[in-house]
């Protein structure tokens, strides 16, 4: 058996192969982009195929840097976008249009239809989560309500449903000749479509999202040698090897950052942001916005919880500034150009692009800017946006301790933009809590090589991993409480104007 670790992150707007070494160090990576197809507004798609094409190059790219074949590896783990949705024709292996997703809002209507018909009770009792264009089953039902032959096809077996997770390992244990058609709790439970306390499809959502039951894949524990099966030998590996890890995006980072007890989290900085807090057996039901979750079933043990806060843009309202406004040539310069200048001036910029996820739940909301006058500048914006994705996240720990009614003591973060020190520093001094760095950033694509290595057998167990952590930075508050409330009643000011922007009356908070 090898003794590396591979791991395929498959996220928003990239796909990256990662190869870890025993000790959970990083041996070799290549990434690549696809694109953000954005046909009308609210609507966002991903080409599966364009995917699955990324993802074959940035294992070959990645196994070539590092000198490695298949057979060097133990295992090879998978983590992706969650509630990111895809059909397929199983026979073919060619997909029935673009993949939904997780940020579109397409299916709004819809999820308001099933509130007025008073099941958002029943769903959030048995899911832990609120009826939201953000999950997965509204999409499946807008497929097959706007592609009736779909549902013909399912029918003779020629269409299946799956989150990213799933169309990825199909295609690598065979596609058409054999594919596993799985997925994993952490995955299923983004679904709306999963009993939280089974851990198994629920009948009578699927029959209330009108999806049926055959086109689902089997759920599979997050971490088990006989969970997916091996890499077809004539794919981007030349060869066979175990996959044996699977775990939502989110999920897959509080695992690379060691949080196994409960009360331990994470937030990742990254298209959106995304706050989780292991709960452990226990199934908390959140009264403040949050979602509870699965975060993973290893082997044959039960489920483990969490808590979770996610946030839609923060990442991609960098982006937004680079794409669409030209604000900055790279996302890296918003660092320099935010620190240009001592705040945001007072304006404020909440990028609901896509609606307010957590706590607030507004799919009715749209991005605003406000407090403009001519003083301000394209710094000024640039700090602002900076300050919006630490504001949100504030929103989020509030929320955590109304439910737990335990302040957080320190916020251990993760993701492309933690390695922002401006933004890092913001965030402590937003939320008055320190903030803790790993010396691994890159958390997400490190707990999917955790997952599937403890399967392999490549670490013993949860403890074996724990000595692989290490702080790289910490940041304290420098604002005074004044300062800190003062700016966030400024914030809340500003959400509370981009309610009510995507129906014909304002609908206020």
């Amino acid at each position: 058996m090898g003794s590396y670790i591979g791991a395929i992150d498959q996220g928003t707007t990239s796909t990256r192969f990662m190869i870890f070494d025993e000790e959970g160090r990083e041996v070799a990576r290549h990434q690549l982009e696809h694109a953000q197809i954005m046909p009308q507004p609210g609507w966002v798609e991903h080409d599966a195929r364009e995917i699955l094409r990324n993802t074959e190059a940035a294992i070959a790219g990645a196994m070539a840097r590092a000198g490695l074949r298949a057979s060097d590896l133990a295992a090879i783990g998978v983590t992706n976008q969650r509630e990111t949705t895809v059909a397929w024709n199983p026979r073919t292996g060619e997909p029935c249009g673009n993949a939904i997703v997780w940020q579109d809002t397409r299916t709004e209507e819809l999820m308001r239809a099933h509130r007025e018909r008073g099941e958002e009770e029943r769903v959030r009792e048995r899911t832990g989560l609120p009826l939201s264009t953000y999950f997965a089953a509204g999409k499946m039902e807008w497929m097959l309500t706007e592609h009736p032959e779909l549902r013909r096809a399912a029918a003779r077996g020629a269409a299946v449903f799956g989150t990213i997770d799933s169309w990825v390992i199909w295609n690598l244990t065979g596609g058409a000749d054999g594919g596993a058609h799985v997925t994993d709790p952490s995955n299923a439970s983004r679904t709306l479509l999963m009993d939280l306390r089974a851990g198994a499809w629920d009948p009578e959502l699927a029959d209330l999202f009108g999806v049926p039951m055959e086109m689902l894949p089997a759920i599979r524990p997050s971490s088990d040698p006989q969970a997916y099966g091996l890499t077809r030998a004539g794919g981007p590996l030349g060869g066979e090897a175990p996959v044996c890890g699977a775990l939502g995006d989110q999920q897959a980072a509080t695992m690379g950052q060691v949080c196994f007890d409960p009360g331990e989290g994470k937030n990742t900085y990254g298209t959106g942001n995304f706050l989780l807090v292991n709960t452990g057996t226990e199934r908390i039901r959140s009264t403040a916005g949050l979602l509870t979750t699965a975060l993973y079933r290893l082997g044959a043990g039960g489920l483990t919880y969490a808590l979770e806060g996610p946030i839609a843009v923060t990442g991609s309202a960098v982006q937004w500034l680079r794409d669409q406004l030209g604000v900055i040539r790279d996302a890296g310069e918003i660092e320099a150009l935010a620190a240009s200048v001592p705040d945001a001036g007072g304006i404020y910029f909440v990028p609901a692009f896509s609606g307010l996820f957590a706590p607030h739940w507004r799919p009715d909301a749209r991005g605003a800017i406000v407090g403009l006058s001519r003083f301000h500048t394209r710094a000024h914006l640039a700090r602002a946006t900076l300050e919006a994705i630490c504001y949100q996240t504030r929103d989020i720990v509030e929320a955590m301790v109304r439910d737990s009614g335990r302040p957080l003591e320190v916020l251990r973060v993760d993701g492309g933009a933690s390695v922002n020190n401006l933004l890092m520093q913001m965030q402590a001094d937003i939320l008055g809590t320190p903030v803790v760095r790993p010396k691994v950033t890159e958390t997400t694509a490190l707990g999917a090589a955790y997952a599937a290595g403890l399967a392999a057998g490549a670490w013993r167990g949860l403890a074996d991993l724990r000595r692989h952590w290490q702080a790289d930075a910490e940041w304290m508050p420098r604002w005074s409480a004044d300062q800190r409330e003062a700016g966030y009643a400024g914030w809340r000011r500003a959400l509370k104007r981009t309610l009510g922007w995507s129906t014909s009356q304002e609908n206020p908070e």
